[in-house]
């Protein structure tokens, strides 16, 4: 059955299932630990290591033991792709299932992140802009499990992107003519 598949989904696929779930184990340790996963700052968030890790890893098992050392660069992205939207979306289910199944997920987060706001510098405020902190300050109430779901996903899909890109460029080669 395997053997039909083209290499390159079969390596998305499995290794964007295997990120997947590391994510969602690195998901709960985080929440149960007293840290929410979602209130971390893009620039600390755990997924840009992990998606470097396995999409280096992805293209180099593609590039090294499947295509006689050759990949270009649009191999390499829809490789990276293919596994980014694979780990996005079984982790967006997941965020989106355990919310469902465990509310607090979501009014804790509410909660810390209205406190998180509330304490912010008033230089801070003013930077962002006065109305643009309001506005997020009073649509925060009305999040649920599928907002975090769907912020989880474009967060994923935007890391991944830059990081897919710079990894694709130095992981290409080209046949020597």
């Amino acid at each position: 059955m395997f053997k039909q598949v083209p290499r390159l989904v079969f390596i998305a696929v499995r290794n964007g299932l295997l990120t997947g779930l590391l994510g969602i184990v690195f998901l709960l340790v985080l929440y149960y630990v007293g840290r929410h996963p979602f209130l971390f700052p893009i620039y600390f968030d755990f997924r840009i290591i992990m998606l470097s890790v396995f999409v280096v890893m992805s293209l180099k098992e593609l590039r090294d033991d499947h295509q006689q050392g050759l990949l270009s660069f649009g191999q390499a992205m829809i490789c990276a792709f293919l596994f980014t939207l694979v780990f996005a979306v079984l982790v967006m289910a997941f965020v989106w299932i355990f919310s469902a199944l465990h509310p607090a997920f979501v009014s804790d987060y509410i909660n810390l992140m209205t406190t998180q706001l509330r304490s912010l510098d008033p230089v801070i405020i003013e930077q962002i802009g006065k109305d643009a902190y309001e506005r997020n300050l009073s649509a925060l109430p009305a999040t649920n499990g599928g907002t975090l779901a769907f912020d989880y996903f474009i967060k994923s899909l935007m890391i991944s992107f830059f990081v897919s890109l710079i990894i694709s460029v130095i992981l290409r080669r080209q046949p020597k003519i």
